[in-house]
């Protein structure tokens, strides 16, 4: 015969627990519409036909909206986000218009280049920051399509933030004109002219031939070839002397406590094979 002990209270308060679990509210109409409302991201308004294409709006995702924008004119960090206000993907724009008309994309294209005009007035009134937002506005606008149109505005960007000395974020425009159209010689002598600004001379030099190759005539770019090698080795010569003086000190720090010095140890080149030798000296200053 089968003994059945009783519940204890302990027992009987998880068993209700559980019954109250399984309970679920009951969902009325408007949790239903807001459900549908996040599953959609492209919800049919009152009256509209739902067959019809949504299209995707280029300038609602740019950048953050409300954003604040610090010197360099990226999104100052709120405690929530610390990423920078960037433009999308030229990839990803790609896609999101390959299902827009050819009327709407020609539509943009001329608005952003109404925008790009109004830069240029604004630059050549040296208003850089106003001529900055125009061009930003076009881009926002202009079509990904238009590779060759974007890569001026962001060329033209990039000259409005050298002028108001926001170096690497014209270097990040420089790069993007020059991904969209690898022959824009302007592009490339903006990018080499911020890279040899920053002291990244191999980078600059780089460019610099880049341009000579597309535009022997570029005198700038021609000047340039002929100065930076030698300022390159020049620097890769006293990198190498600071180098060495470190590592001086570092052996000299490690060889005190055995009463020698780095000065025990000469270094001789063999001239045939360029090959290094390292004699211990016992006394070196009797040999000098």
């Amino acid at each position: 015969m089968e003994e059945f002990k009783a519940a204890s209270p302990l027992e009987e308060s998880l068993n209700r627990l559980k019954l109250s679990d399984q309970k679920t509210p009951e969902s009325g109409p408007r949790d239903a519409q807001h459900l549908q409302s996040l599953g959609s991201g492209c919800a049919p308004s009152p009256g509209q036909d739902p067959t019809e294409e949504c299209f995707h709006d280029c300038q609602d995702s740019f950048g953050a909206k409300g954003a604040v924008l610090d010197d360099e004119g990226n999104v100052q960090d709120d405690g929530s986000s610390s990423k920078k206000q960037t433009e999308l993907e030229e990839e990803y724009l790609l896609e999101l218009e390959k299902d827009m008309p050819e009327e709407e994309k020609q539509k943009r294209r001329k608005e952003s280049t109404g925008l790009k005009e109004k830069g240029n007035e604004h630059f050549k009134k040296g208003d850089y920051g106003e001529a900055e937002d125009s061009y930003t506005k076009a881009l926002q606008i202009c079509p990904a399509c238009f590779q060759k149109d974007r890569a001026v505005l962001f060329s033209n960007r990039a000259a409005a933030k050298m002028k108001q000395d926001k170096t690497e974020a014209a270097l990040s425009d420089c790069t993007k004109a020059v991904e969209l159209d690898p022959h824009y010689v302007r592009a490339l002598l903006r990018r080499a002219e911020l890279y040899e600004k920053t002291e990244k001379l191999d980078e600059a030099l780089e460019d610099y031939k880049a341009v000579l190759e597309k535009d022997p005539s570029v005198h700038q770019a021609r000047e340039a070839c002929m100065r930076l090698p030698q300022q390159i080795e020049e620097r890769n010569e006293k990198l190498k002397k600071e180098m060495l003086g470190k590592l001086k000190d570092l052996g000299n720090l490690v060889l005190r406590p055995f009463g020698l010095s780095t000065e025990n140890f000469q270094i001789k080149q063999d001239s045939s094979t360029g090959s290094y030798s390292i004699n211990f000296v016992q006394n070196p200053n009797n040999n000098r």
